[in-house]
């Protein structure tokens, strides 16, 4: 059988909690205040967008990699055999572009 508390004992156990309650409470009131959730928030933006940007960097260098092998030797030397092709190919387009007649009514 539980022993009988004192009125002290009974008083120490409200103030106690009474303390725990107004720190809970506080806790919560510094999670809701608008500025916490905003911050909050701009961390979970800033957090999704650098590791977005993170990715498209990692892809944007993989892909100027690819293209660099293709036509420069590993040794860095240029692969004329296939830069020649890719500039008279430009070369062309510019020039058809360029010579294009516009039409102006």
């Amino acid at each position: 059988m539980a022993e009988a508390r004192t009125p002290a004992q009974i008083e120490a156990d409200i103030d106690r909690r009474r303390q725990e309650l107004a720190v809970v409470l506080d806790e919560i009131g510094v999670r809701m205040h608008p500025s916490t959730i905003i911050g909050d928030a701009r961390a979970k933006v800033t957090s999704k967008v650098d590791h977005v940007t993170g990715r498209a960097c990692v892809a944007a260098n993989r892909v100027v990699s690819e293209v660099r092998s293709r036509f420069v030797t590993e040794e860095g030397e240029p692969r004329l055999e296939r830069i020649v092709p890719v500039a008279l190919v430009a070369v062309g387009v510019i020039g058809l572009l360029v010579s294009k007649p516009s039409r102006k009514r």
